[in-house]
């Protein structure tokens, strides 16, 4: 199937491509297209106008550091996943965004989809949206009216659906830097690898003295929404604690009965990985 007509822009400035946006309410914003491109092949969106902004200059950024009060990763719009996961710096600032990242899709989609579009699309089987929302980040957003910034707990609407309005453009993502005591890890399950996930779990925690302070869980595709779970006083149970507060999904891919089973093996699993590599972390910076 073709999509339907639309009419096509590719501004060469940010001002030009918030006044695109703002003149059309239509329009929809191009960056990697991995996610919007096939919607519009099966017409499953139509947009009256598209927005390219790959033109855009200075959005293309993976920049990360470990010091003050802005310590973290923080990814341009039109910086690729590839980019992303490639970041040395960035994977020392924040764990948690290459393990993450080697999940999603195959390489060649890693290579043109970008991290920021993966966010802001809004999809719940997909990793990135759930990384930032566990990592309590934010995206900083523009329009014609000005800029912003949007919290990530603030960020998800429904299904494939963000805060953003309409003619804003998200320009940047920020992961907040893992700090001394903390730990990540994250599995998922797939038919196969680079698919959907039938079941993703991330974990963040935080040790004092080798004893865990703090355990959260983040899911993907389970719910409608990427959604978090504080299990730091349920350590001995964590599936069953994340389970009161999730509410998995049917689709063709699995039974809510099985997305609820995989929970359950897979929290704490990866809390247990999680909780491993705080104390790793620890010990190594005792032997510095």
């Amino acid at each position: 199937m073709k999509p339907a007509p639309f009419a096509f822009r590719r501004p060469a400035t940010l001002d030009e491509a918030l006044a695109a946006l703002a003149g059309e309410p239509g329009a929809k914003v191009l960056a990697g297209g991995q996610s919007l491109v096939p919607l519009l092949s099966m017409r499953l969106a139509a947009p009256s106008m598209l927005v390219d902004i790959n033109a855009l200059p200075d959005l293309d950024h993976v920049t990360a550091s470990s010091e003050g009060d802005e310590a973290g990763v923080r990814i341009g719009a039109l910086a690729r996943h590839a980019h992303v996961l490639a970041s040395a710096e960035a994977a020392q600032v924040q764990p948690l965004l290459a393990l993450a990242l080697s999940h999603v899709a195959h390489p060649t989609i890693r290579n043109r989809g970008t991290t920021v579009g993966s966010i802001v699309h809004a999809d719940a089987a997909a990793e990135m949206p759930m990384v930032l929302r566990l990592l309590e980040g934010s995206v900083d957003v523009a329009s014609v009216r000005g800029r912003r910034t949007v919290p990530a707990a603030e960020l998800f609407a429904g299904p494939l659906e963000s805060t953003l309005a309409h003619d804003e453009i998200a320009l940047e993502a920020f992961f907040p830097s893992l700090p001394d005591g903390g730990g990540v890890a994250f599995q998922e399950i797939a038919r196969r690898h680079g698919d959907y996930a039938l079941v993703g779990v991330a974990a963040v925690v935080q040790t004092e003295g080798g004893e865990v302070t703090g355990a959260r869980l983040g899911y993907v595709s389970v719910s409608d929404v990427p959604v978090v779970v504080d299990v730091t006083d349920a350590l001995d149970d964590p599936a069953a604690a994340a389970l009161a507060e999730l509410e998995p999904t049917d689709d063709i891919h699995a039974t809510a009965a099985y997305r609820a089973h995989l929970v359950k093996v897979l929290t704490p699993r990866v809390l247990a990985d999680a909780i491993h590599h705080a104390r790793e972390r620890s010990a190594q910076r005792k032997k510095q």
